[in-house]
């Protein structure tokens, strides 16, 4: 099971937000981590999610496994 957070890098192009504005309200390496698709905890989308005022659906996306 995979997880991507391009739904999260498009909306931030979208609305022209940096990497910066993440890092003010999250650790640089929980940024750096989601920048490799790395797991986050709940709480951080949760944070992601209230900064941004958007759904958990517009910053992350499920990759099913192909087995």
């Amino acid at each position: 099971m995979a997880f991507s957070y391009k739904p999260l890098w498009k909306l931030m192009i979208e609305r022209e937000i940096k990497k910066g504005e993440l890092r003010e309200f999250l650790s640089g390496a929980t940024v750096a981590k989601m920048g490799k698709d790395e797991f986050v905890a709940m709480d951080v989308l949760d944070k992601i999610c209230t900064h941004l005022n958007c759904r958990i659906e517009d910053i992350i996306e499920h990759i099913p496994d192909n087995k």
